[in-house]
């Protein structure tokens, strides 16, 4: 527009070169006619200085709004180290709180699992809906749904809730979920969530090192010079991590100790977990075979590890002793099998439903993986009943090498 003016205004020149080579009057007539041009050549370029003032602002203020959403895309596509993902935010009222097969009453994972909510609704203020899937599990997509109706924060307890959570997570954009046990990150993508809305944490846990310190202190306490492990279900990588740290703990006090390891079932038969007849007997031979010492890592199949512990000990008029899992199991086991609970290792399950749904509560939840380890006490091992007081300097010193890095603790059992 404002080139068009411009051509204007030389037209206007023109003529007033024209009519100078004519009359007086003439040259008046294009006097006027042409200051009556100028005028409105100078309106013209007037308005088009307005005009474009006003387009370059405008661009500007485009500008400006394209810069900040920019921003707010790149806020929004930032990932750390851990796969962690800017997420939606909720105003936190109730938790659903998904168990494992079993449900509470496990003495173990689940019970865990039980104290972190009844933790969270005491300090938080939440409401828990409490669901447990039926014996082979295949209605947990539909309890994750049912929970997604009604529940902000929606909790798998059990890494066999990965893929319905991710599902779920997909039809579910504006509820967060979380995954124990699972990290809930796609390693062939580079680590990336694997759920798109970044709607989904997994929480995980460094069991290797807190078997460490409990294979320290069987080896530690053996009279025998040989000690067992008992697993729930093997073949798809989490009890190995238990194993795996026994035995290093273990041979890191004594070399030449003997570690007997013997599984329940292999996967995808993950009824291993809920066995203790079979645990029992596992034990008994294992205890017949010289063993004092064995440590479960098999849930509720565990209560079988304490019956054998007790049987044996007053049938052979001695003393030999069961190593509990995930929950301090002196305080959750029966009564009369208490005596023979040596220690337990701690997998804070509790500690990571608490914290997750804190994290929703004050805003901070972010999608991806948070690790549990030594350094943040989300493993450990426990010490009640005081039977092993006497060896607790040494465990720590374990414990301070770990965290330090000057002992990597293996993964795999060798």
């Amino acid at each position: 527009m404002i080139k068009s003016k411009q051509m204007l205004a030389f037209g206007m020149v023109a003529m007033l070169g024209a009519a100078a080579c004519g009359s007086d009057d003439t040259l008046s007539d294009a006097g006027d006619a042409v200051s009556d041009a100028a005028d409105d050549a100078g309106d013209a370029v007037s308005d088009a200085a307005d005009d474009a003032g006003d387009a370059v602002d405008d661009a500007a203020d485009d500008a400006g709004d394209m810069m900040d959403d920019d921003a707010m895309d790149g806020d929004a596509m930032m990932e750390d180290g851990e796969g962690h993902s800017a997420s939606p935010q909720v105003e936190l009222s109730t938790v659903g709180l998904t168990y494992d097969i079993g449900g509470r009453g496990d003495q173990s994972f689940n019970d865990s699992a039980a104290a972190g909510i009844e933790r969270a609704a005491d300090e938080l203020g939440i409401s828990a809906n409490e669901l447990v899937p039926n014996a082979d599990g295949s209605n947990r997509a539909e309890l994750l749904q049912l929970q997604a109706d009604e529940a902000e924060l929606v909790i798998g307890v059990g890494f066999l809730f990965a893929d319905d959570v991710v599902a779920a997570a997909a039809d579910n954009p504006e509820t967060l979920f979380a995954v124990i046990d699972d990290a809930m990150l796609d390693f062939d993508n580079g680590g990336v969530t694997r759920c798109e809305d970044g709607n989904c944490a997994g929480l995980t846990f460094a069991e290797e090192q807190g078997s460490f310190l409990v294979g320290a202190a069987a080896a530690l306490k053996s009279e025998t010079g040989t000690i067992g492990f008992i697993g729930g279900v093997s073949g798809f990588g989490l009890i190995e991590k238990f194993e795996a740290g026994f035995q290093a703990g273990a041979q890191a006090v004594n070399p030449d100790i003997v570690i007997e390891a013997q599984y329940i079932t292999a996967a995808p038969d993950f009824d291993g977990f809920f066995a203790p007849d079979r645990a029992k007997e596992i034990a008994l031979t294992m205890y017949d075979g010289g063993a004092d010492i064995v440590y479960h890592a098999a849930g509720g199949s565990g209560a079988g590890l304490f019956e054998a512990a007790k049987e044996y000990s007053e049938a052979n008029d001695s003393k030999v002793w069961g190593i509990g899992v995930d929950s301090d199991q002196y305080l959750t086991v029966d009564p009369a099998v208490q005596e023979y609970v040596l220690t337990s290792m701690l997998k804070r399950v509790d500690n990571a439903v608490f914290e997750i749904t804190n994290a929703v509560n004050d805003g901070t939840f972010a999608g991806g993986n948070e690790v549990y380890d030594l350094s943040t006490d989300g493993v450990g091992y426990s010490t009640s009943g005081g039977y092993i007081d006497d060896i607790t300097a040494e465990l720590e010193d374990f414990k301070a090498q770990i965290i330090d890095g000057t002992i990597t603790v293996p993964t795999e059992p060798s």
